[in-house]
């Protein structure tokens, strides 16, 4: 049975296994909306390090990260869900919704929960309607690469 974690972005061993399964997520995700400038594939270990987010890990009965969600009260009441990552091996297994679902009880008291993701990444646009996101606005961020913003009112 995994279990989900608070990561310690002090602990080298954790933002090294961190760093690596961004990286394997987020490659795929460049892959699907064809872009490859994707902020996170552009962040250093130091980087991660020094992030403001909250990182909560899901890991198996081995202590590995199959996934991971980053956080972060960017308004107060209003919590974005800025980073979800899930390592190939456990697509499709539930991670990333188990991640949500604990997300949005950690923060109960939010007004409001946002997140992003390329219009073309059709897993992750299913997943956050699927979990009560609704679809508030679409920009373009690069020619032909298109980043759809949804919103889910929280508890309040």
């Amino acid at each position: 049975m995994d279990t989900i974690v608070k990561l310690d972005l002090q602990d080298e061993s954790t933002v090294d296994e961190l760093w690596s399964l961004q990286h394997k997520a987020y490659r795929l995700e460049a892959e699907l909306i064809g872009f490859h400038e994707i902020p996170p594939l552009l962040e250093t270990r130091d980087m991660l390090r020094s992030s403001r987010e909250a990182f909560y890990g899901c890991v198996d009965d081995e202590g590995d990260l199959m996934g991971a969600v980053a956080a972060e009260e960017e308004s107060p009441g209003n919590l974005t869900v800025t980073r979800m990552m899930v390592g190939p091996q456990y697509f499709r297994q539930g991670v990333a919704g188990r991640l949500l679902e604990y997300i949005f009880t950690q923060y109960a008291g939010m007004k409001q929960f946002t997140v992003s993701t390329g219009k073309l990444n059709l897993p992750a646009v299913a997943l956050y309607t699927k979990h009560g996101f609704i679809p508030v606005s679409v920009e373009e961020v690069a020619p032909g690469v298109e980043l759809i913003e949804f919103h889910r009112i929280g508890s309040i």
